[in-house]
């Protein structure tokens, strides 16, 4: 999920490893664990000259359970050593700041499970990408009230039950939130099938997953022999289907065979994409696992690419969003989750 989420939960496993002995140190370490594997985003573009390499890197090995693992046994130890000395000296042992790493490192890449960009846990043995697809990277209502929980407890003493209170406030609000959107994810792929069905479409695979910041409105792709289908749900909707399926051409202006980056970046996809050529040297990959803006252009994709050629290989320009006006965008995202 997004960086704050991410620093609010890995604080949250350092004050259960360590708050009692450390205080709000804990919650600060937490947070540093949280964030090292999306550091993975900038060691990337220091290995690897070509864009497309660096963004497959992301939520590769650094987000592996391995990872976290390994990672927890350095920085445990690491800290350990500069943190027991002068007054601090014997406060803290080496395994307290083991486990703070190991949780605040595994629950990072564990969280990230839970949204349709996918997770490699597995790495290196498995380049799996793990996707459940039932909340959305960036959801205001999974994240605030942990936020303002974890504010609260820093105000109470290290070895105060109140403390502990606003702790487990703060994780069990955020998990019950999480169960409610499993639960969701289980009715919108019933609903999905059942309105594929009634609109006589025969499909091979489908995906779905919630529209970003809520878990109100639902996306869905649907993959058939020569084309995709697209539809959109909210949960206030007068009618408990998908309508209005739209086609999608299954465009291949560059194909796997021409390009090991497309199969790379079809990988990553999990195969729903299109290839548009724009110029002689230029190509829009667009990945059909998000939205598109415009009903009217297959085109429109939340989540395109500008693809090159560079040398033997395809790179891709920095990425811009294709939405000018933010506001209205969003504006348009709160009209469709209240319903038609």
């Amino acid at each position: 999920m997004d960086s704050l989420t991410q620093i609010v939960l890995g604080a949250a496993c350092g004050e259960a490893v360590l708050g009692k002995k450390i205080g709000n140190k804990a919650l600060l370490f937490g947070a540093i664990g949280g964030t090292i594997p999306d550091l993975d985003v900038y060691i990337g573009s220091l290995l690897y000259n070509n864009e497309i390499d660096a963004m497959l890197f992301h939520r590769g090995f650094m987000h592996s359970i391995l990872f976290s693992v390994l990672a927890a046994f350095l920085f445990g130890w690491v800290t350990y050593k500069l943190y027991n000395s002068g007054k601090r000296l014997h406060t803290t042992t080496k395994n307290d700041w083991m486990r703070l790493f190991f949780w605040s490192l595994f629950t990072h890449p564990i969280l990230d499970c839970f949204t349709p960009y996918g997770t490699q846990l597995f790495t290196p043995f498995s380049n799996y990408r793990v996707a459940f697809n039932n909340i959305a990277v960036v959801d205001p209502i999974y994240t605030l009230p942990f936020l303002i929980c974890i504010i609260v407890l820093m105000f109470f003493n290290r070895k105060s039950n109140r403390r502990k209170f606003w702790l487990k406030l703060g994780l069990g609000i955020s998990s019950v939130y999480m169960l409610l959107t499993i639960g969701n994810k289980f009715y919108i792929d019933t609903i999905f099938r059942k309105s594929m069905v009634e609109n006589y479409i025969k499909f091979n695979r489908y995906s779905t997953q919630p529209a970003i910041f809520n878990n109100v409105l639902w996306y869905g792709i649907v993959e058939t022999d020569s084309l995709y289908f697209i539809a959109n749900y909210s949960l206030l909707d007068r009618e408990h289907r998908f309508l209005n399926f739209k086609e999608l051409p299954k465009q291949r202006d560059l194909k796997p065979s021409e390009f090991s980056d497309i199969k790379n970046l079809a990988w990553f996809s999990n195969h729903y994409y299109s290839v548009y050529k724009v110029t002689d040297n230029e190509y829009q990959y667009n990945d059909l696992r998000y939205p598109i803006l415009d009903e009217n252009n297959p085109n429109s994709s939340v989540f395109s690419l500008t693809l090159y050629k560079d040398g033997n290989r395809l790179n891709i320009k920095p990425f811009e969003p294709q939405f000018d006006d933010f506001q209205t965008a969003i504006s348009n995202l709160w009209e469709r989750i209240k319903g038609i």
